[in-house]
């Protein structure tokens, strides 16, 4: 992978808990660059142990951002495990960058709407996408 300074139209991962380890996993197989942000030192020593490019940091932070390379990248992945810091990111993101496609979770209906104001272009809940693919399961068998 490239180096920071080397990237453009890249992927920003914010976050490499469960979700943001498999948003990596799909990049890494489809040949898509990218760079995660992550706020635990050594998650993110982890990353570049695999031979990822990592910043350890703040996603809510611009100088992270900016780090990343925000201004050139297409798309950024907000999935940290809470809401008001996706929501922050999202505003900071669409600040820095107005065309950036922004995809993000959320775990509370009521921060949905709010993100969907910041700017966010797609929003995910993990926890109702499982409950209702356990569910259709259930309901086939």
């Amino acid at each position: 992978m490239a180096g920071k300074s080397a990237l453009k139209d890249h992927v920003i991962v914010c976050g490499y808990g469960i979700v943001g380890q498999r948003v990596v996993d799909i990049l890494a197989e489809e040949d898509v660059p990218f760079i995660v942000i992550e706020v635990d030192k050594q998650k993110a020593e982890n990353v570049r142990q695999r031979g990822y490019e990592a910043i350890s940091g703040d996603a809510t932070k611009e100088k992270i951002l900016k780090d990343a390379g925000i201004k050139s990248a297409k798309a950024i992945a907000i999935v940290m495990d809470n809401d008001a810091k996706n929501l922050f990111s999202v505003l900071t993101a669409k600040d820095l960058n107005k065309e950036i496609f922004i995809a993000t979770r959320a775990n509370d209906d009521a921060v949905r709407q709010k993100l969907i104001e910041a700017g966010a272009d797609y929003i995910v809940m993990p926890q109702k996408a499982a409950s209702k693919e356990i569910a259709d399961e259930i309901l086939k068998s």
